[in-house]
């Protein structure tokens, strides 16, 4: 029986993960589909009947029903538990929801992919503190990366992340960051700075950022982000968020259908068809 999946959002139509799964269930000839979705905040709890009740197997979430999902699912992994926040939903054989969150980890895959897992001993300074930097700071945590700075404009939002982590997390303003910038082996940018639809402008400056830095930002559309292009301007080692959104992509796939796709091959097409070259350089 064909199985189909989806994507809830506001706004979705820039959304490339029903390119990206309906091309993986092409090469794994499995008979599913996936649609995106559009779901207004005030339409969240008759969209989920409404999944349910048209026999949707799963499906992702993305901004901005992360966390308002939450009430309307059953049950939830641990680390979605730990978030606060799901991206991806599996209908149980039983009907219940479960809610996972594959965004941490998703990037953790996609940062060692890059540049191996020799450097979860360096200094990690992550910029933001929305959801996707919670997500991002406990899943370094739980694979090893144990010190760990959040910058961001509010900076009791940072220091709630930190007191969550439970470890050497510490929080900073931007300024600080800005300050400091060379004293950090990892930069993670999670900020929604390089989006379409958001602001193009820096956190802070980069004249302090160490040639040996390994920077990294979560926006993949477009590949080369302006937080990144300044970066590689000063000689630092760029990853984009490509290989995010693919590995958070794999992991959803996984709790759907049991099994993993190629990642390497969709990094390649995806690549190509949003105009650029080398995903990491």
């Amino acid at each position: 029986m064909k199985k189909w999946f989806a994507v809830i959002g506001d706004p979705i139509e820039h959304s490339m993960s029903p390119a990206m799964h309906n091309q993986w269930f092409l090469e794994e000839n499995l008979d599913a589909a996936y649609l995106p979705i559009h779901v207004l905040p005030e339409q969240l709890e008759d969209a989920i009947k409404s999944l349910g009740m048209l026999g949707a197997s799963g499906w992702n979430v993305t901004i901005p029903h992360k966390t308002a999902i939450i009430p309307f699912l059953d049950e939830l992994d641990t680390m979605a538990k730990k978030m606060g926040a799901v991206n991806t939903v599996v209908r149980q054989a039983d009907g219940k929801l479960k809610g996972y969150n594959t965004d941490g980890l998703g990037f953790v895959r996609s940062l060692e992919e890059a540049i191996g897992d020799t450097h979860r001993d360096g200094r990690v300074l992550l910029i933001g503190a929305g959801g996707a930097a919670r997500g991002i700071a406990f899943a370094l945590q739980h694979t090893g990366y144990q010190t760990i700075t959040i910058a961001n404009r509010t900076v009791a939002n940072a220091e709630q992340i930190c007191q969550e982590l439970s470890s050497s997390a510490n929080a900073i303003t931007l300024k600080e960051a800005e300050a400091t910038l060379g004293d950090y082996d990892i930069l993670i940018q999670t900020t929604p700075a390089g989006l379409k639809n958001g602001s193009l402008q820096l956190p802070f400056e980069l004249d302090q950022l160490s040639t040996k830095a390994i920077v990294a930002d979560i926006v993949y559309n477009p590949l080369m982000t302006p937080f990144l292009q300044a970066a590689e301007q000063r000689g630092a080692t760029v990853v984009t968020g490509l290989g995010m959104f693919v590995h958070q992509g794999a992991l959803a796939f996984n709790h759907w259908l049991g099994q993993f796709p190629n990642t390497t091959s969709m990094k390649e097409s995806l690549t190509e068809q949003l105009g650029g070259n080398n995903v990491n350089r």
